[in-house]
């Protein structure tokens, strides 16, 4: 019962990341449904693909979906879809479908097969070195796109802009001066 109200919030959060109009909100929904989805991975004894699913699916896919929004911006593409609605909306409720029959069909207690470790026990002891080394990894990569992204610019506003454009343009004039009266020398 538990996986079945986890797959059906990781189906809200589907629906969320496609029909909202920001990316970067679609990105962290699309992490939500990751992370309840390594959940149901686990529930049901999956427990590497859960760890995996995780870190990537809800890590390092949303940083490297955020590092491209970044880079190209969050305008809006005004094209046709390529899948007709008709056909999208057949292939999302046989899915919906398939899911349920599945869900339906499964054991009521999904971690029957081996012995039963809480993820505690799982993430810190059994596979802790495994998760300390990916927390690093993409901590490292976030900390490392926000160093490449960040662009130092001086805010410059109301005087002291003026007064560098002022100086600017002092430059500009004595260095066309300077051209000028070289050229002049050589007639």
């Amino acid at each position: 019962m538990t996986s079945a109200f986890l797959i059906v919030i990781a189906v809200v959060f589907a629906v969320l990341a496609i029909r909202s109009r920001r990316l970067l909100t679609s990105a962290l929904w699309l992490a939500g449904v990751s992370a309840l989805l390594s959940i149901v991975f686990y529930l049901y004894g999956a427990r590497q693909v859960a760890v995996i699913e995780l870190s990537v699916g809800a890590g390092l896919v949303t940083v490297l979906l955020v590092f491209a929004v970044s880079i190209a911006g969050e305008d809006a593409i005004r094209s046709q879809p390529i899948v007709p609605k008709a056909f999208a909306w057949i292939l999302a409720i046989l899915l919906v479908l398939l899911l349920s029959w599945f869900t339906l069909l499964s054991p009521a207690n999904p971690i029957q097969a081996g012995t039963e470790l809480a993820l505690v026990d799982v993430l810190w002891q059994a596979r802790g070195l495994d998760v300390l080394v990916q927390v690093v990894l993409i901590f490292s990569g976030v900390l490392g796109l926000l160093g490449l992204l960040a662009e130092v610019r001086p805010h410059l506003e109301g005087p002291m802009a003026e007064e560098v454009k002022a100086v600017r343009d002092r430059e500009l004039r004595a260095l066309e001066e300077q051209v000028l009266g070289k050229q002049e020398e050589k007639k």
